[in-house]
């Protein structure tokens, strides 16, 4: 397949497919299908701590432990999660749907306002850790590699704590809640 091909017409089992070409607006669009799990992801101390939602949040390995994030490094959690080389990955529940929207800004709050509505402890690398999260996974930085407008966090496992419930996923610009 010709990688410049633009809007080319392919057909498979009797389905016809568009081809689009590789720019970022295509593919957003393309990962707006994909479903991702919802991490609310902390790092800093007292009134310089803040955070973001992200869906990028993934296990790298787990033997050695070891987690990968994904941020933006035009975002105000990268400088803060550099500064104190720790962050904390709260996979939250549909309950905390609230909460994912003001880490993602939503709101307009910003830095520390964000933790309003959450109960919030200390992990052992001094990330805060959501106390009602379905899953939280304490990490100090391993590396951070920059790659065009993000940074690949690798974070080195210290300490989980196992919670209650079913993760939310985001797909299609919004929230769906997990149940069994």
């Amino acid at each position: 397949m010709n990688a410049h091909a633009e809007n080319t017409l392919f057909t498979t089992r009797d389905t016809p497919v568009i081809d689009h070409p590789a720019d970022a607006d295509h593919l957003k669009a393309a990962l707006r299908t994909l479903g991702g799990g919802v991490s609310i992801i902390t790092a800093g101390e007292g009134e310089a701590r803040t955070g973001a939602t992200v869906t990028s949040a993934t296990a790298l390995s787990v033997e050695p432990a070891r987690m990968l994030v994904s941020l933006n490094r035009s975002s105000s959690t990268w400088p803060v999660v550099e500064r104190f080389g720790h962050l904390g990955i709260n996979i939250v529940g549909a309950e905390h749907e609230a909460l994912a929207n003001q880490f993602a800004g939503r709101g307009g709050l910003r830095g520390v306002e964000r933790y309003r509505g959450g109960e919030w402890t200390t992990a052992v690398s001094g990330a805060p850790l959501l106390v009602d999260a379905v899953a939280a996974i304490d990490c100090v930085v391993e590396e951070a590699i920059e790659r065009h407008s993000h940074i690949i966090v690798i974070g080195k496992v210290l300490a989980i704590r196992i919670g209650n419930g079913h993760s939310l996923l985001y797909q299609d610009g919004r929230y769906h809640a997990v149940s069994r």
